[in-house]
């Protein structure tokens, strides 16, 4: 069982080198329509879709998984860039901060997302963690493996991202988490930070702000 932590005492934005992102939705502006999916695949709108999937009968679960990535498939290369997210990660990236990607998609797909929005030669590939490589969000497996790769203190990590599986993900591993793409906060007391768009976070960085909540 893994024991969610609160959020970590705030740092102004420019202390933070090492930085992991969601990619759909954060990086990119959000296209999946998740009640179309779960209409297709006869998901239950309450379940998550993965959650659901994985208890099912392995041959029923085979069908549905490929279904689901060929979907997926569709949409990754028709990826655009969110607010501000390109400027962002290069200039993270310009200032030599660790960078990852932590999705729920597959790793092959997250890789054509990335071309697709113009960051394809930013991130290494054992920097992008997909359902396949770890379990996913909100689990914290994913960001436990930067963690241990980096050989930092996840108090240095942020987990950035648009959905509180992020932030849930962020907290059970003990890092900072940011909320981006969000108007307002829907969950209040789960971010260490709550930023409008990855424009408004770059403008904060580069003023090197003190810090706020």
């Amino acid at each position: 069982m893994t024991v969610a932590h609160p959020p970590v005492a705030a740092l102004p934005l420019s202390a933070i080198r090492h930085w992991v992102f969601d990619m759909d939705g954060t990086l990119t502006v959000a296209v999946h329509d998740f009640e179309r999916i779960k209409r297709e695949l006869a998901i239950p709108v309450q379940d998550d879709i993965l959650t659901h999937l994985a208890g099912l009968p392995a041959a029923e679960a085979a069908a549905k998984q490929a279904w689901l990535l060929a979907h997926e498939r569709a949409l990754a290369g028709q990826a655009r860039a969110a607010e501000g997210a390109v400027a962002l990660v290069r200039a993270l990236h310009g200032a030599g901060c660790r960078l990852g990607i932590l999705t729920r998609n597959v790793r092959g797909l997250a890789q054509v997302t990335l071309q697709a929005i113009g960051l394809g030669d930013v991130f290494a590939e054992q920097d992008i963690i997909g359902r396949d490589e770890a379990a996913p969000k909100p689990s914290p497996a994913g960001l436990a493996h930067f963690v241990q790769r980096w050989r930092v203190d996840p108090a240095q990590v942020v987990m950035v991202g648009d959905y509180r599986f992020d932030l849930e993900c962020g907290r059970a591993a003990g890092t900072r988490t940011l909320l981006v793409n969000t108007p307002d906060n829907p969950w209040p007391g789960m971010a260490c930070w709550h930023r409008t768009d990855c424009g408004r976070v770059l403008a904060e960085w580069q003023r090197k702000d003190p810090p706020t909540p």
